[in-house]
């Protein structure tokens, strides 16, 4: 039976699922010869450490080799071999100096989070450094195989030269439903109590879940350091209903909708609100559901679209698990 021990950091919506699913699938992957080994689990708070952690010593041989590496003048991190798998399910940018550590020591890192990635190109190097022992496909498109697809597409030499889709489940599912006449404070509540929104759906609304130059849903005097996450669902959000239905009337009128579009082509990346027709693959979205449509040079004529749910906690932490699994070959 194959172990892989494995830390989870956060313990919110997507963590709780994807314990729940491991739980669940003990006899499934008993089957396939893996068997997951939860040694920890923590929130911004505390952290629960499986007993054997603290108990377990390390062996004559390991020591006599402490020795030896020391008496070189080598640093105790040439020794590490963790074989350990660090999950990050939380929507903290505080865990990337952790996972930062952890990269050195020779341990592997999943990612539903998808900060530590978005934040300094110094921080994405690192964790990049050993490409193997990364997986991170549910930072976007929850578990679609988003990232899969466009490496088998890049790995077999295929240039990829457009990509353009709905990246973000919450800002389709809100899209969709503010089209039905519903009011934009309305549905961004709903959407947080279906758990397709992050801790602070401003995360969402922002467009900084999906790339940096972007049209954001908020203004500047709503922003998480000038307004509480409470405030903004009690009061300020209640702002935006009219302006957020004026453009969907007007749109109607053209017999288009309004969805929430990134376009990546060459060095061009933009997020924002654009009016598209009701037939158009984007214009048909509903609910949750992402689509993404890839352009190169075998597929364009004709792209290659990848579509399905791409928000709620279950699909999200199903992508993880995969992840987690994906890796099992890299554990002894």
């Amino acid at each position: 039976m194959k172990s892989i021990p494995l830390l989870l950091m956060g313990c919110g919506g997507v963590g709780r699922q994807l314990l729940q699913h491991i739980v669940s699938c003990r006899s499934l992957h008993a089957n396939q010869g893996v068997h997951l080994r939860v040694v920890g689990v923590c929130d911004s708070k505390s952290l629960v450490v499986a007993s054997d952690v603290f108990t377990r010593e390390l062996n004559d041989k390991f020591l006599v080799e402490v020795c030896r590496v020391k008496l070189n003048g080598l640093s105790l991190s040439k020794l590490a071999d963790f074989g350990l798998a660090f999950v990050d399910c939380s929507a903290s940018s505080e865990t990337t100096g952790v996972l930062n550590r952890v990269v050195d020591l020779g341990c592997c890192i999943v990612l539903a989070n998808k900060k530590p990635l978005t934040s300094r190109l110094e921080d994405y190097d690192k964790l990049y450094s050993y490409p193997r022992r990364i997986r991170h496909e549910s930072t976007v498109g929850a578990g679609l195989p988003v990232i899969a697809s466009l490496n088998r597409i890049l790995l077999s030499g295929d240039p990829v030269h457009r990509i353009i889709g709905s990246l973000s489940g919450t800002l389709g599912y809100v899209m969709s439903e503010v089209e039905g006449g519903k009011p934009l404070s309305e549905v961004v509540k709903t959407a947080k109590s279906l758990g397709f929104t992050e801790p602070d759906p401003r995360d969402d609304l922002s467009g900084m879940d999906v790339a940096r130059k972007i049209e954001s849903l908020y203004p500047d005097e709503m922003e998480p350091d000038v307004m509480s996450v409470e405030e903004f669902l009690a009061t300020g959000i209640k702002l935006l209903d009219n302006d957020v239905e004026e453009r969907v009337k007007k749109a109607s009128l053209r017999g288009n909708v309004l969805r929430y579009v990134c376009v990546i082509e060459g060095s061009r990346c933009e997020v924002g609100i654009q009016e598209l027709p009701k037939t158009s693959a984007l214009g048909r979205l509903k609910g949750s559901d992402n689509v993404l449509e890839i352009y190169s040079r075998c597929y364009n004529e004709q792209p290659l679209v990848i579509q399905g749910a791409g928000a709620g906690n279950d699909t999200t932490a199903a992508g993880v698990l995969a992840d987690i699994l994906d890796i099992q070959d890299l554990f002894p």
